[in-house]
């Protein structure tokens, strides 16, 4: 392989296991928020306690711990919201312990590319995978000083992670920093009802067989919403069983019949309330979970062609190809700008991802997609100076692509088959930019590159098969490119150099192959591979 890295087996992606809608409480008295707050506050210090003894235990927690720990929750609140508290706080602890295990990835590869750069000599040059030595010798001591800090924190980390230490802050650690560093137009008490709004608990965990698939949070289908308020606030009910009704009726926009039909059979629905500080305002998101939707067979999801994208910055490029590799039709170009609120990017790449699988769906076919994660290259160590690059990167939207993609495409009926993003744009502007340009087309890198993505998930070496020299200037026209097979192995890679007369790399008769060859009219070697004597001519009497 020259080098490359192996490429992995392309796969058909299955679908979401989960769905979630939300619906805004409007019409919300005085009396309603008060109640909605002092829950959510009252159940947030309960969470952070349950956190705090779940960190403490460690590696060490047990069944036997999670019951004590529930039994100390069930007498301030009530036994269904000691439940929800419990499993949020399992849940917190796993995802604390993962990110800690890829930020000591992350450490480990920063300090194996300082200690290689800092092997190199000044200003050396890079080879093919492996970064060259820093520019001046002041760089070099300062990344030989961040050398010491690097390691030193990877230490750190390395011994909370044996341990079972997690840091968590219940909230996020993005709005608790805020606090000393307060952004123009927010005040210390709006920072602080943004804060609080953060920590609050109003969360609770369907059971199906209960009425409409929740007794702690209800919703039933006229769109009544109440609570079963905890032992402490028992005070406030308006309700028989100690339950608070709100005032407002809620109706959601998206999937109303899936979730009525869902309360109707008494089916678990899980239920959030959340408030929103900017805009001042109470949401309520249900959500459950539905059956994996089957995916079809690989070679199923390739016959008849695939729809191949390429995701990029700004667009993504997409071009149809046919059972057999070859592009078909012009490509088309789906594009969306990553720049505002988070919710106007999220939107952008919805809007994309609707034409896209619209387009894809009219046509009755699959689509190809990249296997995208640049968990591992947003660090400053790998790409040194290149802040722009590294900005681009990081500000990809893969995982949320990813997501949305997912689910959209399970709704339209539409396959995803997710190949290995390796060297897609490099030999894809190397083997199909400049045969697919012509007078009226010229297609960029990028769309080159999806036509490499459907290639390599329909099974198709990436490399296109050149037309034959002809017959008599064979040696000026040069040596046929043969396609491989789909099962040679290293079909991907680059033809290795093959030494031979023709090449012009080696002598005559001093090839690999020259041994190999043969006369055409006669058994035996060729003239010029051993010495030829002539005989004489007969007498004539």
């Amino acid at each position: 392989m020259g080098g490359l890295r192996g490429v992995a087996a392309s796969f058909v992606v299955p679908g979401p296991s989960g769905m979630a809608i939300r619906a805004g409480l409007k019409g919300l008295t005085r009396q309603d928020e008060t109640v909605l707050r002092q829950v959510g506050a009252l159940l947030g210090s309960l969470a952070s306690r349950d956190l705090k003894a779940r960190c403490a235990a460690g590696l060490a927690h047990d069944s036997e711990q999670w019951a004590r720990r529930k039994r100390a929750l069930t007498g301030p609140s009530s036994s269904r919201w000691a439940g929800s508290i419990t499993r949020s706080t399992h849940d917190q602890w796993a995802l604390a312990r993962r990110g800690q295990l890829a930020h000591i990835q992350s450490l480990r590869a920063g300090v194996e590319t300082i200690r290689h750069r800092l092997a190199r000599p000044v200003g050396a040059k890079g080879a093919k995978g492996a970064p060259g030595g820093y520019r001046s010798r002041r760089e070099w001591f300062a990344k030989s000083r961040r050398l010491y800090v690097l390691q030193d924190r990877l230490e750190e980390v390395r011994a909370d992670w044996e341990a079972g230490r997690v840091r968590v802050v219940r909230g996020g650690k993005k709005p608790a920093r805020a606090r000393h560093h307060l952004k123009a137009g927010l005040s210390e008490e709006q920072w602080r009802l943004r804060w609080q709004a953060e920590r609050w608990f109003l969360q609770a965990d369907g059971e199906s067989g209960k009425r409409y698939g929740n007794e702690t949070i209800r919703l039933t289908p006229d769109g009544e919403v109440s609570i079963k308020l905890p032992a402490p606030l028992a005070g406030l009910a308006n309700a028989p069983h100690g339950r608070y009704v709100l005032a407002c009726r809620i109706v959601f926009r998206h999937r109303e019949e899936e979730w009525a039909d869902r309360i109707a059979a008494h089916r678990a629905v899980a239920y959030r309330i959340n408030y929103d500080t900017d805009r001042n305002r109470w949401y309520v998101t249900a959500s459950w979970q539905i059956p994996q939707v089957r995916t079809v067979p690989l070679e199923a999801a390739r016959a008849g062609g695939l729809v191949e994208v390429d995701m990029n910055a700004d667009h993504l490029a997409a071009w149809r190809l046919d059972e057999h590799g070859n592009p078909v039709g012009a490509p088309r170009r789906f594009v969306y700008r990553l720049t505002g609120s988070a919710q106007h990017r999220d939107a952008q790449v919805r809007h994309a991802l609707i034409r896209l699988l619209h387009w894809t769906a009219r046509r009755g076919l699959a689509f190809a997609i990249e296997d995208l994660d640049f968990a591992a290259d947003k660090t400053r160590e790998k790409h040194g100076r290149r802040k722009r690059f590294r900005k681009l990167i990081s500000g990809l939207p893969t995982a949320r692509l990813r997501a949305r993609l997912v689910s959209m495409a399970a709704e339209l009926g539409v396959t995803v088959v997710a190949v290995d993003p390796a060297y897609t744009s490099r030999w894809g502007a190397q083997h199909w930019q400049k045969p697919l340009t012509s007078k009226n087309r010229k297609p960029t890198r990028h769309e080159a590159a999806a036509v490499a993505i459907g290639r390599r998930a329909l099974g198709c070496p990436i490399r296109r098969r050149t037309a034959p020299p002809p017959h008599d200037r064979s040696d000026r026209a040069g040596h046929r490119t043969v396609q491989a097979r789909p099962g040679s192995p290293g079909r991907e890679g680059p033809r290795p150099r093959i030494p031979g007369p023709r090449t012009r790399s080696a002598g005559a008769g001093r090839g690999a192959k020259a041994g190999d060859q043969r006369a055409h009219n006669r058994s035996g070697h060729t003239a010029e591979h051993e010495s030829w004597h002539q005989d004489s001519l007969p007498l004539s009497f």
